[in-house]
């Protein structure tokens, strides 16, 4: 069953429950009102016959004229007794005892009561003064009380299943008003598939529940994106960057084997294989490298990092690396409050990318000292590592965070092309930015900037 048309049968047993529960209760009202109206006529008829027959020497003609023309005009099935003290009936012959002596009693202990029994209802009083101890009993049915409820019944049993009829179709309607986002929604991602995954659904109403799932959905279709995105560079990248080494090994010993070689010679081609062995070692290790980040990168906990507790570590590991002070720390304009120095990162994350642009500063300069600078302020955390290395040609600052990229400058130094692209992943992940300012010959500064706890 679809959402709108369940929607639409709760609301509607909603609304049915409540309207049943309202006009029971107004049935109830309406038929106690009935009920005390005509025992009020019962009441009437036993006040008219008191002064008819008990208090007749008290009126005067006139009086008495109208009250007898009063009494003529009976209540359906109506019967009234009037009982002395003694329980026998007086002024009016009750040969058979209408009422047996215990109602008598019950209302001459209680002074009056009301019941119904078998369709009848009943009003009793009792009537004491000068002229004796009476009890009058009223006795009547009452059938146009019993069509007026029959048609009430029949005009709320009518009122009621038409409401349910109109409430359903109103509540079907709402619920198509309310849903029809969902199904424009539906229509977008059902135009969605691997081969357009860079389309992203509108998101027409930012605050309420059907924006959200929208944002969620982008969400995800950009998670989808980067990840098929991720798997067709490695694919692409990893056969190209094995293949080659691969090649040239495989090459390298056919050509030995085509003839014999002097024992030099064949160091040499050893040597040479030994090297691009290194080098496929490398590219793999990078490649599992960058898969192992990839896969953190999706799932990685952000939790608040001290970043001077980690610059420290960072310090006192390429001391021990290199040499002493190799790693040149500097807390620059470091506001004295704790929060300014706290970021949400993944330690783990944070820690590859700050080590990847440190070796890589190290590296290029033939580890020569390398300057890393730390400073807070504006709600931001800001890191400078600068480097006297062969910098970088205009030409290549624009392709160096591309997976595997190399820059021909760099072809004389070790490395795969994947630590800048890491890196640059692992900032954007933390929602940090990164900058390159570069002279090729006299060097390179990185900059790296958070928001902080402060931002």
């Amino acid at each position: 069953m679809k959402i709108k048309n369940r929607l639409s049968l709760y609301f509607t047993l909603v609304s049915s429950t409540i309207l049943l529960i309202v006009m029971t209760v107004i049935y109830l009202s309406f038929y106690k009102f009935l009920q005390i109206d005509f025992f009020n006529r019962l009441k009437d008829r036993i006040s008219i016959a008191t002064r008819l027959y008990i208090e007749a020497d008290e009126q005067s003609r006139a009086d008495l004229t109208r009250v007898r023309e009063k009494y003529q005009e009976k209540i359906p099935g109506e019967v009234i007794r009037i009982y002395d003290g003694g329980n026998d009936a007086a002024f009016i012959p009750d040969d058979k005892q209408y009422w047996p002596d215990n109602i008598i009693n019950e209302v001459r202990e209680n002074g009056d009561i009301e019941y119904s029994e078998r369709g009848r209802y009943a009003v009793g009083m009792h009537y004491k003064d000068e002229h004796g101890d009476f009890v009058i009993l009223a006795s009547a049915q009452d059938p146009g009380r019993i069509g007026q409820l029959n048609r009430f019944k029949f005009i709320m049993a009518s009122v009621f299943f038409l409401s349910i009829i109109l409430v359903f179709s109103i509540g079907r309607w709402f619920a198509e008003k309310a849903l029809s986002p969902i199904n424009g929604l539906v229509a977008q991602l059902q135009k969605i598939s691997a081969t357009n995954l860079d389309t992203r659904v509108n998101v027409t109403q930012e605050n309420d529940e059907i924006g959200l799932l929208a944002r969620n959905f982008n969400h995800l279709l950009e998670q989808l994106q980067h990840s098929f995105e991720l798997q067709k560079t490695f694919v692409a990248n990893a056969s190209h960057e094995l293949r080659t080494p691969i090649t040239s090994m495989i090459g390298e010993a056919e050509i030995a084997l085509k003839q014999e070689r002097s024992a030099g010679e064949y160091r040499a081609v050893i040597r040479s294989t030994l090297a691009e062995s290194e080098k496929l070692n490398e590219t793999i290790t990078g490649l599992i490298d960058l898969a192992e980040v990839d896969v953190t990168f999706g799932r990685a906990q952000l939790v608040p990092i001290r970043v001077d507790d980690l610059v420290w570590e960072l310090e006192e590991y390429w001391s021990k690396k290199l040499f002493r002070h190799a790693l040149r720390v500097k807390m620059d304009r470091v506001s004295s409050d704790e929060a300014s120095l706290i970021i949400q990162a993944n330690k783990a994350l944070l820690s590859i990318a700050l080590n990847n642009l440190v070796g890589n500063a190290f590296k290029f300069s033939n580890n020569k000292p390398v300057s890393f600078t730390l400073e807070t302020g504006n709600g931001l955390v800001k890191i400078k590592i600068q480097d006297k290395g062969i910098g970088i040609i205009h030409e290549d600052r624009e392709r160096i965070f591309d997976a595997f990229y190399r820059s021909e400058t760099a072809a004389d130094y070790p490395g795969n092309g994947i630590g800048l692209y890491v890196t640059n992943k692992i900032v954007r992940m933390l929602k940090g930015e990164i900058g390159v300012l570069s002279i090729a010959g006299s060097g390179t500064v990185i900059t790296l900037q958070f928001p902080n706890s402060e931002g």
